[in-house]
């Protein structure tokens, strides 16, 4: 009999929730880097951005998730009603996000598209495949270039027209300018270059669902 493979522990998150907009129905929060979005099956990992917010707010569901190491801005609904309609807007692609991100290198166009399709790889991993892959597409815009002891690196903006799993991350590498700090799909001149994923979820707009006011919440970049 094979001897289980211990479970991946999570390492503690000292960084706090920091609410960026509240009312009755939602909320829009900053998440930290190194914070699960929801909690892993007991008893392990247990610290969570879910498990956090329903000391405050029993109700609260949320409405899509970041990878742990990424952070930034996030919906939470107060309610499962919001939730399924925000959720709707979700599957409708009437929600737009944007990311910041830094990568290994030099992209040389100022503006472009990532067009690869995803599909699940080896757990947890996903992967590039043409034959069984997901349509995936990203845009992206150069913000700046810099050189640092003689590392080139390229900060730029995503925009994810679809939302696969671990898309930005699987995009960049395929182009051929991981993103800095990924433990999963960077090399390990990436990975080692920086303390954390460079990978920030900036901004994101959708419809109020009960106003139908369209929300605009920013979550400044901390790199």
């Amino acid at each position: 009999m094979q001897p289980q493979a211990d479970p991946f522990i999570v390492p503690v998150c000292h960084g706090e929730i920091e609410i960026l907009y509240q009312d009755e129905h939602l909320l829009l929060i900053n998440k930290p880097t190194g914070l699960l979005s929801l909690s892993s099956k007991p008893p392990h990992n247990q610290d969570s951005v879910h498990s956090r917010l329903i000391k405050e707010f029993p109700t609260a569901t949320l409405v899509h998730r970041l990878d742990l190491g990424t952070s930034g801005i996030m919906i939470v609904a107060l309610n499962k009603a919001i939730n399924g309609v925000i959720g709707n807007q979700f599957q409708d692609r009437t929600v737009t996000k944007s990311y910041t991100a830094v990568l290994l290198g030099h992209l040389q166009e100022e503006t472009g598209s990532m067009d690869f399709p995803i599909a699940k790889g080896e757990f947890p991993l996903q992967k590039v495949c043409y034959e069984t892959g997901k349509k995936s597409l990203t845009d992206y815009r150069v913000i700046e270039r810099n050189e640092k002891d003689g590392k080139l690196t390229t900060r730029v903006e995503f925009k994810p027209v679809t939302g696969r799993t671990h898309q930005l991350r699987v995009h960049s590498e395929a182009f051929g300018y991981p993103i800095l700090g990924c433990d999963l799909y960077a090399s390990d001149e990436a990975f080692f270059m920086v303390k954390r994923l460079m990978l920030h979820a900036t901004t994101i707009e959708f419809d109020h669902p009960i106003t139908g006011e369209r929300i605009y919440g920013v979550s400044p970049c901390p790199f």
